[in-house]
């Protein structure tokens, strides 16, 4: 790709991505899913779960919170695949389609202006937290930190979710499409009970999946997990940042030039 190529893309994609987000102005629906889903979300689980699971060392809804932000940026995801697919309805990706403009910037663009959504949640979720009794214990540094590695991971999802729009391309479909993937990846995981709770064969399960190295790691860099909690036996959750990081760019290796490839035959 040229200099002058990249430059187009980069402008193009940075078009799409201001489209975007000013919709959360223009579509005051949208702001409100995006800040009152997450309230609900940690109210629900603190106060339904708060008192029922033991955390040796801690409680429960420190534990709790990491698990939260990786499940809601996990669920945002389908943000992107479900306004790629109310854009095809509309006909507003033919209408860019018929632009001088770089195919891959249309979906450039929506994958990075969910970040925005993300980051909205993110912080209204940690906000929520606080009030329900969550601390950070490790520092504000690490705290950022665990923060941009749950944004990356999930903008690694938002390309598996605008490849599957590019496939089914029907708001509702993508929906139910993506809560059958989904479902099973934020709770057959560390996110709401400690893996070794589970039967063996879905512990297994629950330690190697990349939602949990996620949780696992945002966990850490919060400072919310006990100092005497044993070692993790998985490698993965040994080394969660590196094993989130692998998967994040495994993902986007993959899912982003089938995306693109997907819409360039279909355009």
């Amino acid at each position: 790709m040229s200099f002058d190529s990249l430059t187009a893309l980069v402008h193009d994609s940075a078009v799409i991505a201001k489209r975007n987000i000013i919709k959360i102005r223009r579509v005051p629906d949208v702001l409100v899913f995006v800040l009152i889903s997450p309230i609900m979300f940690v109210l629900l689980f603190a106060y339904v779960f708060g008192g029922s699971i033991d955390i040796p060392g801690s409680n429960y809804r420190e534990f709790l919170m990491a698990g939260i932000f990786v499940q809601t940026v996990v669920f945002g995801a389908t943000f992107t695949g479900a306004g790629i697919a109310d854009d095809m309805q509309k006909g507003i990706i033919t209408r860019f389609r018929s632009l001088p403009m770089s195919r891959t910037a249309v979906l450039a663009g929506r994958t990075a202006s969910d970040v925005v959504y993300n980051v909205l949640s993110l912080a209204i979720m940690m906000a929520t937290g606080f009030i329900v009794g969550w601390r950070i214990r490790d520092g504000i540094g690490e705290a950022l930190v665990a923060c941009v590695l749950i944004l990356i991971f999930a903008y690694a999802l938002s390309w598996v979710m605008a490849y599957v729009a590019l496939i089914v391309p029907s708001p509702e479909v993508i929906n139910n499409a993506s809560f059958i993937v989904i479902f099973p990846l934020t709770f057959v995981a560390n996110t709401f009970v400690p893996s070794q709770n589970l039967p063996r064969l879905l512990q297994i399960f629950a330690e190697w999946n990349p939602v949990s190295a996620a949780t696992q790691a945002a966990r850490e860099l919060f400072g919310n997990i006990p100092h005497e909690t044993p070692q993790p036996e998985a490698w993965a959750l040994q080394h969660p940042v590196l094993y989130t990081l692998v998967w994040s760019v495994i993902i986007v290796a993959v899912f982003a030039p089938l995306a693109v490839r997907r819409y360039r035959r279909q355009a």
